[in-house]
């Protein structure tokens, strides 16, 4: 007997728990995330996994190759965009703090017309990252 949720099992996904970045550069990216972007290190597995908490969701930075065998994401080319939800007054003290760690800033701070004041810069592996306040 098939089970169902609300019409389709796929509909018993209630969150997404974590996210895991599959990094080039694991200890650069290890230092930006603890470091530059201050996330505490919530687990750490030897050198190749290493979980952040961000609220109630844990970042996670891993090897490639871990569970399947894929490479590495190209150089150059983002792999995702990581979207960071703060007040609307933080956005811009937030964009100086990185500016102050020597983070370049992709696009600066700037009211959207959809309803966001955003700002977006990288991490070492290229990973688009956006700091945004709802206005």
């Amino acid at each position: 007997m098939t089970r169902t949720f609300a019409g389709h099992p796929l509909n018993a996904i209630r969150s997404l728990d974590y996210t895991i970045l599959f990094a080039r550069d694991l200890p650069a990216m290890r230092r930006f995330y603890a470091e530059v972007m201050r996330f505490d290190v919530y687990h750490e597995l030897a050198d190749n996994w290493i979980e952040f908490r961000v609220g109630a969701n844990i970042l996670a930075l891993a090897k490639p190759g871990m569970i399947v065998p894929d490479l590495p994401p190209p150089a150059g080319a983002a792999s995702v965009q990581l979207a960071f939800r703060v007040r609307r007054e933080e956005v811009d003290a937030i964009e100086a703090a990185l500016r102050d760690e020597g983070v370049a800033i992709v696009s600066p701070a700037t009211d959207q017309h959809w309803g966001h004041r955003t700002m977006f810069f990288r991490d070492p592996d290229g990973n688009l990252l956006e700091i945004y306040a709802d206005i």
